[in-house]
């Protein structure tokens, strides 16, 4: 869901073709499935496509990354245990720290042993930290262009 919502919100913002976006999960329960298929109806339902492929995050993509957003506490205490170095766990965030409104609760709701209700619930949360995530990130690449350049 943070994937397809992140990679249009990124398309949008003209950014698309500077930040990657991929998604994996901390364990190995659905490698190689599509989507919950609750996930995507909700997913559809606004718009977004539902193309998602499970796979399960390894420590040797931390080289690659410079921003991992967990979706609760305990996926980042999973990613940050799997980090080989102080300085790639620092790359983990949860995803809601970027929404101002979120206060003091940044778990994405867990919707799957609830109702289609709990999907919609998790997509307005992650579609309400959106614009902080871009705007961090242009941030971040403004800051690197500065730095490069002078």
């Amino acid at each position: 869901m943070g994937e397809i919502v992140l990679r249009r919100a990124f398309g949008d913002a003209g950014l698309g073709d500077v930040v990657e976006v991929d998604s994996a999960g901390t364990g190995g329960w659905h490698v190689g499935g599509p989507a919950d298929p609750r996930t995507a109806a909700a997913l559809r339902a606004r718009g977004y496509d539902d193309a998602h492929v499970a796979r399960q995050f390894a420590a040797e993509w931390f080289a690659d990354k410079d921003l991992v957003l967990a979706l609760d506490a305990g996926h980042v205490r999973a990613l940050r245990a799997l980090a080989p170095t102080p300085e790639a766990a620092d790359t983990v965030r949860l995803l809601r720290s970027f929404d101002p409104a979120a206060g003091d609760d940044l778990d994405v709701a867990d919707p799957y042993y609830g109702d289609d209700a709990g999907f919609e619930l998790a997509l307005d949360q992650v579609e309400a930290a959106v614009p902080g995530v871009v705007g961090a990130v242009r941030a971040e690449l403004a800051a690197r262009r500065n730095r490069a350049a002078g």
